[in-house]
């Protein structure tokens, strides 16, 4: 029988050497050095031989161990290097199958046509809260309790708006799945309903009080950025999309002689039409001999070449203004300054500024977005709203919105 002293002692020779051991076990000590566990056994009458790994990273008991549980196969008439296998075989099933690898092949397609913060932020919500724990589970074998659990540990860190977010992903994971036939039970994420803390929104800071506007709309006329960024600036208030369709939006995609900006939305997918305002092409006309010709193809094109202005521009620019984005005003801030405005002030139908907000909006087919429903009326609003802006800049007589009580 083979010591440890007898192990470490042992010295290459100019060709391999076995020391045995007992019960087919033996050591074989190559001569570049490496020392390797081998066991040799009869099955059906063939010699055959199994690996069990290299000293000292497998110890002498280690190897003891797995040429015992090698026998008792044998002893029960099975192939102890058919049983390796088919675990191996079962183990790169498992990892072709578990959550992980089907969430980040759901990740490559989904991705497509998002914007790159969005993909970005969806894939490290993942990496951060689910498969550390979930990853590696067979996405089959997945159940309501499992996914709680992790739901659970991202309400424990106080994230609550994270947590269903990160149900909605996971969700889509798992419709993925079946899709793809790696499921076959129903999405468990629905059984969650009620199972997590309410998220009451908090709104994104924005200005809606008229005269605040105004005072706002001159701020932004004064700035003293790049031209890029005082464009998109300006810019904003009257398109009013999300600061990341903004920032990413392409030369290709605008229509300066019909005034039309046509691009795919970063949230749902679907595509959007933003009417121009004389006031917004002209903006955008003003632009073009300084972006218009980048290979990008970015209309705000970032100092990054190839690249737009980052995410944090906007709000970056509205700070050194002298706003607080977290109590005042924030780049997103200016779709819910069109919408109170545009529904309290200037009077035009809900529906109409919700399709201009690219949001989803119930009528008799069900509940749905149409780019093209009310573009007439749409254009109208948009001139108008323009023409409003101009006014509150301008320092016309407003009457303030009134302050619920």
């Amino acid at each position: 029988m083979l010591t440890d002293t007898a192990i470490k002692n042992a010295k290459p020779a100019e060709k391999p050497s076995k020391l045995a051991d007992e019960k087919g076990l033996y050591l074989l000590v190559n001569p570049s050095g490496g020392k390797l566990w081998r066991m040799k056994y009869r099955f059906e009458g063939k010699e055959k031989l199994l690996s069990f790994g290299a000293y000292p990273d497998v110890s002498l008991k280690e190897a003891r161990e797995r040429r015992d549980e090698a026998r008792k196969l044998l002893a029960n008439g099975a192939d102890p290097g058919a049983a390796r296998k088919a675990q191996k075989t079962a183990r790169l099933e498992r990892a072709a199958n578990s959550f992980e690898t089907v969430a980040r092949e759901w990740f490559e397609q989904w991705k497509a046509d998002k914007a790159e913060g969005h993909a970005r932020t969806a894939i490290a919500r993942l990496e951060q809260n689910v498969f550390p724990y979930m990853g590696g589970s067979v996405i089959a074998d997945i159940k309501a309790p499992e996914v709680l659990a992790v739901l659970r540990r991202i309400e424990e860190r106080g994230i609550i708006e994270t947590a269903h977010r990160v149900k909605t992903v996971i969700s889509q994971v798992m419709r993925y799945a079946i899709a793809t036939g790696r499921r076959e039970e129903r999405d468990p994420c629905p059984d969650l309903k009620g199972a997590l803390q309410v998220y009451r929104g908090k709104n994104m800071a924005a200005i809606t009080d008229p005269v605040r506007v105004g005072a706002l709309l001159r701020a932004i006329a004064d700035y003293k950025g790049t031209p890029v960024v005082r464009a998109a600036l300006r810019l904003a208030p009257l398109v009013f999309v999300r600061p990341g369709e903004l920032r990413t939006a392409k030369w290709a995609d605008i229509d300066l002689e019909k005034a039309e900006w046509r691009y795919t939305t970063s949230k749902t997918g679907t595509e959007h039409l933003v009417p121009l305002a004389p006031q917004a092409v002209a903006i955008l006309q003003d632009l073009h001999p300084i972006t218009g010709h980048d290979k990008s193809g970015f209309v705000f094109s970032g100092v990054r070449a190839g690249r737009p202005l980052s995410d944090a521009t906007l709000n970056r620019a509205l700070q050194n203004m002298g706003y607080d984005t977290r109590t005042e005003m924030t780049g997103h801030g200016f779709r819910a300054m069109a919408r109170t405005l545009l529904a309290e002030v200037l009077h035009f139908p809900p529906e109409w500024i919700e399709h201009q907000l690219a949001h989803a909006v119930p009528d008799t087919l069900g509940t749905a977005y149409n780019r093209t429903k009310y573009l007439k009326e749409r254009r109208e609003m948009m001139q108008a709203w323009a023409d409003y802006l101009d006014k509150l800049k301008a320092g016309a007589d407003v009457i303030p919105l009134r302050q619920a009580i």
